[in-house]
């Protein structure tokens, strides 16, 4: 895992750019704390910043190898961030192949694939991954992203070139490009869509999941090795739920290999629950012990009050799984000083690029700093409700109706607002943030392939499952991967290996629900190793501390906001701010969140707004 950049230009010496190209690759280093690495060639420069993880001498980067080209030898460069899973049977098969290789580490066998195959190495990969193939051959600059968007990947296309990086920090480390951020940079942030391609700053893109973007002398072209398609199911209950087991012991097993400390993440439920059992076994195999972090607030057991999300606190279940499976288990408990820090926030939104700097956000950057003292690598069970439907809307009659993505209609019918109300009532005009879903929505469903005879019900789950695992994975995963590698965590996510996405889509909803519960074939694919308290416990998703506290704080430092007239309210709604900051209550916490982490991102970026 690493943090990747670079830059092509055909019409300029990037040998004379050495100092830009090195601020690009210093955004990276929380990414990589353990090594850094530049490489230029005619008209390219590859950035790299090393996290260590797999052969922790050979695998340095940007990585090169030779090779015979029209009677001379020529240096292919490439930079890597990411883990291929499968990297040991690749690495055979190309020996086979006749390929020398001198590391072992994945790196190599990426680099020695695309030798072999070309672009089309892409379908031969099983893992999370993020890398630019500089092939001088061609002199075109070769871009990849993995099937589900696990590691993130941006690029910015110039007058002659591109550049590139694994977060937008790299590219507008280049003084060539300008922090902006227009009308639909804003809708993306504001509306939680996640539409392909887009970013938050002018542009910037993202490399699609699933894609290859080369870039040559005549621009970019843009080839899908990857999409989430339809296909006929025919396994009964019982083998479905035995495939499904199967190919879990397989990720996991394969996700446990690392040459440095591993662990897992653990909050109680039953997604993380069956990661941490799996990995228990596997590891107990090798006679050695799976070690557990679980996060907790100071005061949570007191200040705890059930709610339709949340029905019950995450501390006994997790122990309940520590205990069964006997990990060497941590509980990471965090004060509310800490949650409300200002230099906590910056580092949060620094980490994001954009202003999300939320309790959660702060809480999972906490937790995973106190890992990191630890271990390198840890398995999250991240995903698993997008996988298998697990949310309470999936099984909402009232937001299967609504035309509008599901996440989005149910926090709306609860709240009664939509979201980012709390900016001027003349932003959320030009912005049209309404409009805006709608046209998203309708290009995501239009992607959706329905199968030969499925009923109109089976058609609506799939649909809402297909938004899931196209739209809102990616915004989930963006928060993990941005949270971890702020502190040069690796976390691995084995929900997302592509080939337990494409089988467990297919199953039909009734199959995915069979007995009246959510994510009814992991339950049943997984419950031998679990305790039953887990097995029968509802969806519960990541814990919020609860304390009254928490929100007084969030209030207070908002108060100084208004009182300096703070650049903030050429967005923000100030009337409604400070009707929040006098009531300070739960409802009142969702927009003093948005407003402090809006100024600090103002603050940090000084972003130029364009509306018009």
């Amino acid at each position: 895992m690493c943090g990747i950049t670079g830059w092509v230009a055909y019409r300029q010496d990037l040998g004379a750019e050495q100092d830009t190209v090195d601020a690009m690759t210093e955004t990276m280093s929380c990414r990589g704390p353990d090594a850094r690495g530049t490489w230029y060639a005619p008209y390219a420069a590859l950035g790299h910043r090393r996290l260590a993880v797999i052969d922790l001498p050979g695998g340095e980067q940007p990585m090169t190898t030779e090779v015979g080209y029209d009677g001379r030898t020529v240096t292919l460069g490439m930079v890597y961030s990411g883990e291929v899973y499968n990297f040991t049977e690749l690495r055979d098969e190309l020996r086979r192949r006749g390929h020398p290789f001198r590391t072992d580490s994945d790196t190599e066998v990426v680099l020695r694939a695309y030798v072999e195959w070309g672009t089309s190495f892409t379908e031969r990969l099983n893992g999370m991954y993020a890398l630019a193939i500089w092939d001088p051959r061609i002199e075109t600059l070769v871009m990849v992203r993995d099937r589900m968007g696990i590691k993130p990947f941006f690029y910015y296309p110039t007058a002659d070139g591109v550049l590139f990086g694994s977060e937008p920090k790299a590219i507008l480390a280049n003084p060539s490009v300008r922090p902006v951020v227009e009308a639909n940079g804003l809708q993306e942030l504001l509306t939680a869509t996640k539409t392909p391609r887009k970013s938050l700053w002018a542009g910037i893109s993202e490399v699609e999941p699933g894609t290859v973007v080369t870039v040559d002398r005549a621009g970019l072209h843009h080839r899908t090795y990857w999409r989430l398609e339809t296909r006929q199911h025919t396994d009964d209950q019982e083998t479905s739920v035995a495939y499904v087991r199967e190919l879990l012991d397989d990720i996991s097993r394969r996700q446990l290999i690392a040459d440095v400390p591993r662990c897992v993440l653990l909050s109680g439920g039953l997604d993380s629950s069956a990661i941490t059992a799996l990995a228990a076994g596997q590891l107990a195999d090798a006679g050695r012990k799976v070690r557990s972090f679980a996060v907790d607030f100071v005061g949570q057991e007191e200040n705890f009050q059930a709610d339709e999300l949340r029905g019950t606190p995450d501390t006994p279940y997790v122990h309940d799984v520590a205990d069964l499976v006997k990990s060497q288990h941590s509980d990471i408990v965090l004060e509310n000083a800490v949650l409300t820090d200002p230099d906590v926030r910056r580092k949060v939104i620094r980490a994001n690029d954009a202003p999300l700097g939320g309790d959660i956000f702060c809480s999972l950057y906490l937790l995973f700093a106190a890992i990191r003292e630890q271990s390198t690598v840890a398995l999250s069970g991240e995903s698993a409700d997008e996988v298998f439907g697990g949310y309470l809307w999936f099984h909402d009659p009232e937001v299967r109706k609504r035309p509008m993505f599901p996440w989005v209609a149910y926090a709306v019918s609860r709240r009664g607002s939509g979201p980012f109300s709390v900016l001027r009532p003349e932003v959320l005009q030009q912005l049209d943030l309404r409009g805006h879903l709608h046209d998203r929505y309708t290009e995501a469903i239009g992607e959706v392939q329905r199968l030969d005879g499925e009923s109109d019900d089976e058609w609506t789950m799939r649909k809402i499952c297909y938004l899931h695992l196209t739209r809102m994975v990616r915004i989930l995963l963006d928060r993990k991967d941005r949270m971890s590698m702020a502190v040069g965590l690796e976390v691995r996510v084995p929900f997302c290996d592509h080939r337990l996405v494409e089988y467990v889509y297919n199953t039909p909803w009734s199959l995915k629900t069979f007995d009246g519960h959510e994510k009814s074939l992991l339950r049943a694919a997984t419950q031998d190793v679990l305790p039953e308290s887990v097995v029968q416990r509802r969806k519960s998703p990541y814990p919020q501390t609860q304390d009254p506290a928490y929100v007084a704080a969030l209030a207070e430092q908002t108060r100084g906001l208004v009182a300096d007239r703070h650049p903030v309210f050429e967005l923000v709604d100030r009337k409604m701010v400070q009707e929040q900051v006098r009531q300070a209550d739960g409802t009142a916490r969702r927009h003093l969140e948005q407003t402090l982490s809006l100024a600090t991102w103002i603050d940090l970026y000084h972003p130029e707004i364009r509306l018009g």
